[in-house]
C-alpha cells in the first residue's frame, strides 16, 4: 500500500486521558490552584474532563477550547499569533483561543489530542498542562521499553 492512501493512526484511549488528567490535577493541588482541566482526543472530542472544587465556573469552556485549539494546531495555545486571535476566535465561534495553557498531545510524531488548563494564572495553567504532558511523555517511554 502506498503511503499516498494511507497513514499511521495512534488514538488516545480514555485510560490515557484519564491518567494525564489525574497527572494535571495532581500537579494543580501541588500548586494549591484549582483548575478545569479538559482532554480532548484528535478530532477534539472530549474524552475526560474535571472542575476541581474552587475552580471558576467560567473556565470550563476555556480549558475545553484550549484542548481543541492545541490538538487542532498541533501547538501550544500560545504560539498563535496575538494579531490573528481575534479573526480565528470569530472564524471558529470561539472555539479557538490562545490563552496560555493548552498544548497537544503527541505520539510518536502523531497528534492523538490536546490538554487545556483554566483557572489560574495563564502561566500556571501551562505550568500545570506541561506537568502533566511530562507525564504522559515519561510513562509512553517507559511502556515502549
Amino acid at each position: 500500500m502506498s503511503d499516498a492512501f494511507a497513514r499511521p493512526s495512534f488514538k488516545l484511549t480514555h485510560t490515557g486521558a484519564l491518567r494525564i488528567l489525574q497527572a494535571a490535577v495532581d500537579a494543580a493541588t501541588s500548586l494549591n490552584v484549582p483548575q478545569c482541566i479538559a482532554i480532548v482526543d484528535e478530532g477534539c472530542n472530549l474524552l475526560a474532563f474535571i472542575r476541581m472544587d474552587g475552580a471558576r465556573v467560567l473556565s470550563i469552556d476555556s480549558a475545553t477550547r484550549k484542548a481543541m485549539t492545541a490538538a487542532t494546531t498541533r501547538q501550544p495555545t500560545d504560539q498563535l499569533p496575538a494579531d490573528k486571535a481575534p479573526a480565528l476566535a470569530a472564524a471558529t465561534d470561539g472555539r479557538m483561543t490562545n490563552l496560555l495553557g493548552g498544548l497537544p498531545l503527541v505520539v510518536h510524531g502523531h497528534v492523538v489530542g490536546g490538554i487545556g488548563v483554566g483557572s489560574g494564572t495563564g502561566e500556571q495553567d501551562l505550568e500545570i498542562a506541561k506537568a502533566a504532558v511530562a507525564i504522559f511523555e515519561a510513562e509512553l517511554g517507559a511502556s515502549a521499553a
